[in-house]
Protein backbone atom coordinates (compact mmCIF):
# COMPACT_ATOMS: atom_id res chain seq x y z
CA UNK A 1 0.00 0.00 0.00
CA UNK A 2 2.81 2.40 0.85
CA UNK A 3 4.62 1.69 -2.40
CA UNK A 4 1.34 2.08 -4.28
CA UNK A 5 0.92 5.51 -2.70
CA UNK A 6 4.41 6.55 -3.79
CA UNK A 7 3.67 5.27 -7.30
CA UNK A 8 0.52 7.40 -7.41
CA UNK A 9 2.54 10.46 -6.42
CA UNK A 10 4.86 9.83 -9.34
CA UNK A 11 1.97 9.19 -11.71
CA UNK A 12 0.28 12.41 -10.59
CA UNK A 13 3.42 14.42 -11.25
CA UNK A 14 3.79 12.94 -14.72
CA UNK A 15 0.13 13.71 -15.48
CA UNK A 16 0.59 17.26 -14.25
CA UNK A 17 3.52 17.88 -16.58
CA UNK A 18 1.43 16.48 -19.43
CA UNK A 19 -1.32 18.94 -18.55
CA UNK A 20 1.01 21.92 -18.41
CA UNK A 21 2.31 21.18 -21.89
CA UNK A 22 -1.23 21.05 -23.26
CA UNK A 23 -0.91 17.38 -24.13
CA UNK A 24 2.17 17.99 -26.26
CA UNK A 25 5.21 15.79 -25.80
CA UNK A 26 8.10 17.44 -24.02
CA UNK A 27 10.98 17.50 -26.51
CA UNK A 28 14.02 15.43 -25.69
CA UNK A 29 17.07 17.45 -24.76
CA UNK A 30 20.37 16.57 -26.39
CA UNK A 31 22.31 17.93 -23.46
CA UNK A 32 23.18 15.78 -20.46
CA UNK A 33 20.99 15.79 -17.37
CA UNK A 34 21.37 18.92 -15.23
CA UNK A 35 24.31 18.52 -12.83
CA UNK A 36 23.62 18.22 -9.12
CA UNK A 37 24.24 21.51 -7.29
CA UNK A 38 27.23 21.54 -4.98
CA UNK A 39 25.25 22.91 -2.03
CA UNK A 40 21.51 22.84 -2.76
CA UNK A 41 19.56 25.53 -0.94
CA UNK A 42 16.07 24.59 -2.17
CA UNK A 43 15.47 20.85 -1.85
CA UNK A 44 12.19 19.13 -2.70
CA UNK A 45 11.55 15.47 -1.87
CA UNK A 46 9.02 13.37 -3.80
CA UNK A 47 9.37 10.14 -1.83
CA UNK A 48 8.34 9.47 1.76
CA UNK A 49 11.55 7.60 2.54
CA UNK A 50 13.83 10.28 1.10
CA UNK A 51 11.70 12.76 3.05
CA UNK A 52 12.91 11.19 6.28
CA UNK A 53 16.59 11.68 5.47
CA UNK A 54 16.13 15.15 4.01
CA UNK A 55 14.22 16.25 7.11
CA UNK A 56 16.88 14.78 9.39
CA UNK A 57 19.85 16.31 7.57
CA UNK A 58 18.71 19.75 6.44
CA UNK A 59 17.55 22.85 8.28
CA UNK A 60 13.93 23.67 7.51
CA UNK A 61 14.80 26.77 5.48
CA UNK A 62 16.57 24.60 2.88
CA UNK A 63 13.53 22.36 2.29
CA UNK A 64 10.82 23.60 -0.07
CA UNK A 65 8.54 20.62 0.62
CA UNK A 66 8.28 16.91 1.35
CA UNK A 67 5.42 14.54 0.57
CA UNK A 68 2.18 14.78 2.51
CA UNK A 69 2.77 11.17 3.62
CA UNK A 70 5.51 12.31 5.97
CA UNK A 71 3.04 14.21 8.16
CA UNK A 72 1.55 10.93 9.41
CA UNK A 73 3.25 10.03 12.73
CA UNK A 74 2.26 6.38 12.32
CA UNK A 75 4.48 5.86 9.29
CA UNK A 76 6.86 8.82 9.54
CA UNK A 77 9.55 9.20 12.18
CA UNK A 78 9.96 12.85 11.15
CA UNK A 79 6.27 13.81 11.24
CA UNK A 80 6.74 16.72 13.65
CA UNK A 81 9.45 18.26 11.48
CA UNK A 82 7.46 17.58 8.31
CA UNK A 83 4.62 19.67 9.70
CA UNK A 84 7.00 22.64 9.79
CA UNK A 85 7.83 22.60 6.06
CA UNK A 86 5.74 22.57 2.93
CA UNK A 87 3.89 19.46 1.80
CA UNK A 88 3.56 18.32 -1.79
CA UNK A 89 1.23 15.91 -3.55
CA UNK A 90 3.51 15.34 -6.51
CA UNK A 91 1.75 17.76 -8.86
CA UNK A 92 3.80 19.29 -11.66
CA UNK A 93 2.52 22.74 -10.72
CA UNK A 94 4.08 22.30 -7.28
CA UNK A 95 7.50 21.39 -8.68
CA UNK A 96 7.50 24.33 -11.07
CA UNK A 97 6.10 26.77 -8.50
CA UNK A 98 8.61 25.83 -5.81
CA UNK A 99 11.54 26.05 -8.22
CA UNK A 100 13.80 23.66 -6.28
CA UNK A 101 17.44 23.48 -7.25
CA UNK A 102 17.35 19.77 -6.37
CA UNK A 103 14.57 17.17 -6.41
CA UNK A 104 15.20 14.01 -4.41
CA UNK A 105 13.39 10.85 -5.49
CA UNK A 106 13.44 7.13 -4.77
CA UNK A 107 13.82 4.08 -6.98
CA UNK A 108 10.03 3.62 -7.13
CA UNK A 109 9.58 6.99 -8.80
CA UNK A 110 8.97 6.17 -12.46
CA UNK A 111 11.81 6.56 -14.90
CA UNK A 112 9.53 8.56 -17.19
CA UNK A 113 8.86 11.06 -14.41
CA UNK A 114 12.53 11.47 -13.57
CA UNK A 115 13.29 11.90 -17.26
CA UNK A 116 10.62 14.59 -17.56
CA UNK A 117 12.04 16.51 -14.62
CA UNK A 118 15.54 16.40 -16.08
CA UNK A 119 14.29 17.54 -19.49
CA UNK A 120 12.63 20.45 -17.72
CA UNK A 121 16.09 21.41 -16.45
CA UNK A 122 15.60 20.24 -12.87
CA UNK A 123 18.44 18.41 -11.12
CA UNK A 124 17.26 15.03 -9.79
CA UNK A 125 18.96 12.77 -7.27
CA UNK A 126 17.65 9.19 -6.99
CA UNK A 127 18.24 7.43 -3.69
CA UNK A 128 18.31 3.69 -3.10
CA UNK A 129 15.67 2.12 -0.84
CA UNK A 130 17.76 0.42 1.89
CA UNK A 131 16.69 -2.95 3.31
CA UNK A 132 19.58 -3.44 5.74
CA UNK A 133 21.49 -1.37 8.26
CA UNK A 134 24.61 -1.48 6.10
CA UNK A 135 22.56 -0.09 3.23
CA UNK A 136 21.03 2.56 5.52
CA UNK A 137 24.51 3.79 6.42
CA UNK A 138 25.56 3.85 2.77
CA UNK A 139 22.43 5.65 1.55
CA UNK A 140 22.64 8.20 4.37
CA UNK A 141 26.27 8.96 3.55
CA UNK A 142 25.57 9.25 -0.18
CA UNK A 143 22.63 11.60 0.29
CA UNK A 144 24.54 13.64 2.86
CA UNK A 145 27.35 14.12 0.34
CA UNK A 146 24.85 15.45 -2.19
CA UNK A 147 23.21 17.74 0.38
CA UNK A 148 26.49 18.91 1.92
CA UNK A 149 25.77 17.59 5.41
CA UNK A 150 28.34 14.82 5.90
CA UNK A 151 29.12 15.64 9.54
CA UNK A 152 25.49 15.38 10.58
CA UNK A 153 25.15 12.10 8.71
CA UNK A 154 28.15 10.60 10.47
CA UNK A 155 26.67 11.54 13.85
CA UNK A 156 23.39 9.83 12.90
CA UNK A 157 25.22 6.71 11.73
CA UNK A 158 27.32 6.62 14.89
CA UNK A 159 24.16 6.73 17.04
CA UNK A 160 22.64 3.92 14.97
CA UNK A 161 25.78 1.80 15.27
CA UNK A 162 25.86 2.27 19.03
CA UNK A 163 22.24 1.14 19.41
CA UNK A 164 22.84 -1.95 17.28
CA UNK A 165 25.96 -2.84 19.26
CA UNK A 166 24.09 -2.53 22.55
CA UNK A 167 21.24 -4.73 21.33
CA UNK A 168 23.73 -7.36 20.14
CA UNK A 169 25.23 -7.83 23.63
CA UNK A 170 22.49 -10.10 24.97
CA UNK A 171 20.46 -11.76 22.20
CA UNK A 172 17.44 -13.71 23.43
CA UNK A 173 17.15 -15.95 20.36
CA UNK A 174 13.38 -15.92 20.72
CA UNK A 175 11.67 -17.46 17.71
CA UNK A 176 9.31 -14.78 16.48
CA UNK A 177 6.94 -14.13 13.59
CA UNK A 178 5.97 -10.72 12.30
CA UNK A 179 2.27 -11.48 11.96
CA UNK A 180 0.60 -8.27 10.89
CA UNK A 181 -2.44 -9.66 9.08
CA UNK A 182 -2.97 -10.02 5.37
CA UNK A 183 -1.57 -13.55 5.23
CA UNK A 184 2.10 -12.63 4.76
CA UNK A 185 5.21 -12.31 6.90
CA UNK A 186 8.55 -10.66 6.04
CA UNK A 187 11.38 -13.06 5.31
CA UNK A 188 15.07 -12.50 4.63
CA UNK A 189 16.03 -9.54 2.51
CA UNK A 190 13.52 -7.21 4.16
CA UNK A 191 14.10 -4.36 6.59
CA UNK A 192 11.61 -5.93 9.01
CA UNK A 193 13.77 -9.07 9.10
CA UNK A 194 16.79 -6.88 9.84
CA UNK A 195 14.97 -5.31 12.79
CA UNK A 196 14.05 -8.69 14.28
CA UNK A 197 17.50 -10.24 13.93
CA UNK A 198 19.32 -7.11 15.09
CA UNK A 199 17.12 -7.23 18.20
CA UNK A 200 18.44 -10.72 18.94
CA UNK A 201 15.50 -12.81 17.72
CA UNK A 202 15.09 -15.55 15.10
CA UNK A 203 12.61 -14.78 12.34
CA UNK A 204 10.71 -18.04 11.74
CA UNK A 205 9.37 -16.74 8.42
CA UNK A 206 12.94 -16.81 7.08
CA UNK A 207 13.84 -20.19 8.57
CA UNK A 208 13.37 -22.07 5.31
CA UNK A 209 15.30 -19.59 3.24
CA UNK A 210 12.23 -17.55 2.37
CA UNK A 211 13.21 -14.26 0.79
CA UNK A 212 11.13 -11.09 0.84
CA UNK A 213 7.54 -11.86 1.93
CA UNK A 214 6.18 -15.35 2.61
CA UNK A 215 2.60 -16.54 2.84
CA UNK A 216 1.96 -16.77 6.55
CA UNK A 217 -1.56 -17.41 7.81
CA UNK A 218 -2.92 -18.94 11.03
CA UNK A 219 -1.93 -22.41 9.84
CA UNK A 220 1.66 -21.23 9.38
CA UNK A 221 1.67 -19.92 12.96
CA UNK A 222 0.48 -23.32 14.17
CA UNK A 223 3.13 -25.14 12.15
CA UNK A 224 6.08 -22.94 13.16
CA UNK A 225 4.93 -22.34 16.77
CA UNK A 226 6.87 -19.09 17.36
CA UNK A 227 7.62 -18.02 20.91
CA UNK A 228 6.13 -14.58 20.25
CA UNK A 229 4.40 -12.47 17.64
CA UNK A 230 5.47 -9.02 16.47
CA UNK A 231 2.99 -6.54 15.03
CA UNK A 232 3.10 -2.98 13.79
CA UNK A 233 1.36 -0.40 15.91
CA UNK A 234 -2.17 -0.25 14.41
CA UNK A 235 -4.18 2.81 13.55
CA UNK A 236 -6.76 3.35 16.32
CA UNK A 237 -10.18 1.96 15.43
CA UNK A 238 -9.10 1.16 11.88
CA UNK A 239 -10.87 -1.96 10.58
CA UNK A 240 -8.99 -4.39 8.36
CA UNK A 241 -7.06 -7.62 8.16
CA UNK A 242 -4.53 -6.49 10.77
CA UNK A 243 -7.27 -5.95 13.33
CA UNK A 244 -8.71 -9.37 12.43
CA UNK A 245 -5.28 -10.92 13.04
CA UNK A 246 -5.09 -9.28 16.46
CA UNK A 247 -8.47 -10.70 17.44
CA UNK A 248 -7.97 -14.12 15.88
CA UNK A 249 -8.73 -16.92 18.40
CA UNK A 250 -5.19 -18.24 17.98
CA UNK A 251 -3.68 -14.88 18.90
CA UNK A 252 -6.09 -14.33 21.79
CA UNK A 253 -5.60 -17.77 23.31
CA UNK A 254 -1.88 -18.35 22.92
CA UNK A 255 -0.26 -14.97 22.25
CA UNK A 256 -2.20 -12.45 24.34
CA UNK A 257 0.87 -12.04 26.58
CA UNK A 258 3.39 -12.85 23.85
CA UNK A 259 2.76 -10.08 21.31
CA UNK A 260 5.04 -7.06 21.04
CA UNK A 261 4.58 -4.03 18.81
CA UNK A 262 7.02 -2.07 16.69
CA UNK A 263 6.47 1.41 15.18
CA UNK A 264 5.47 1.18 11.54
CA UNK A 265 7.85 4.00 10.61
CA UNK A 266 10.76 1.76 11.58
CA UNK A 267 10.17 -0.66 8.70
CA UNK A 268 8.21 1.46 6.21
CA UNK A 269 11.40 3.43 5.51
CA UNK A 270 14.94 2.43 6.35
CA UNK A 271 16.74 5.25 8.17
CA UNK A 272 19.26 5.46 10.98
CA UNK A 273 16.26 5.94 13.28
CA UNK A 274 15.17 2.36 12.54
CA UNK A 275 17.73 1.36 15.16
CA UNK A 276 15.48 2.96 17.78
CA UNK A 277 12.97 0.18 17.06
CA UNK A 278 15.71 -2.40 17.54
CA UNK A 279 16.26 -1.05 21.06
CA UNK A 280 12.52 -1.28 21.77
CA UNK A 281 12.25 -4.81 20.38
CA UNK A 282 15.34 -6.06 22.24
CA UNK A 283 13.90 -4.78 25.52
CA UNK A 284 10.51 -6.40 24.79
CA UNK A 285 12.11 -9.73 23.90
CA UNK A 286 14.24 -9.63 27.05
CA UNK A 287 11.11 -8.99 29.15
CA UNK A 288 9.41 -12.04 27.64
CA UNK A 289 12.46 -14.16 28.39
CA UNK A 290 12.53 -13.01 32.01
CA UNK A 291 8.92 -14.14 32.30
CA UNK A 292 9.81 -17.57 30.97
CA UNK A 293 7.95 -16.94 27.71
CA UNK A 294 10.85 -17.96 25.49
CA UNK A 295 9.45 -21.35 24.50
CA UNK A 296 6.50 -22.10 22.18
CA UNK A 297 3.09 -21.69 23.86
CA UNK A 298 1.91 -24.94 22.32
CA UNK A 299 3.38 -28.04 20.71
CA UNK A 300 6.84 -27.88 19.19
CA UNK A 301 8.10 -26.32 15.95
Amino acid sequence: MRRLGLFLIGAGLAAGVFGLTGGRAVPHADAAAPPLPAHPLRVMSLNQCTDQIVLALLPKDRITSVTWLSRDPLTSRMADTAMQVGANFGAAEEVLAERPDLVVTGVFTTGALKGLLRRLGIAVYEAETPESFDAIARVTREMAAVLGETAKAEAMIAAMTARLAEAAKAPTHLRVAAWDGGGYAPGAGTLYHELLTAAGAVNVAAADGVNQFAEFDAEAVLMTAPDALVQGVPTPDEPGLRREAETHPLARRFYADRTVTVPQWAYVCGTTYSAEAVTLLAAAFAALKRQGLDTPPFGAP
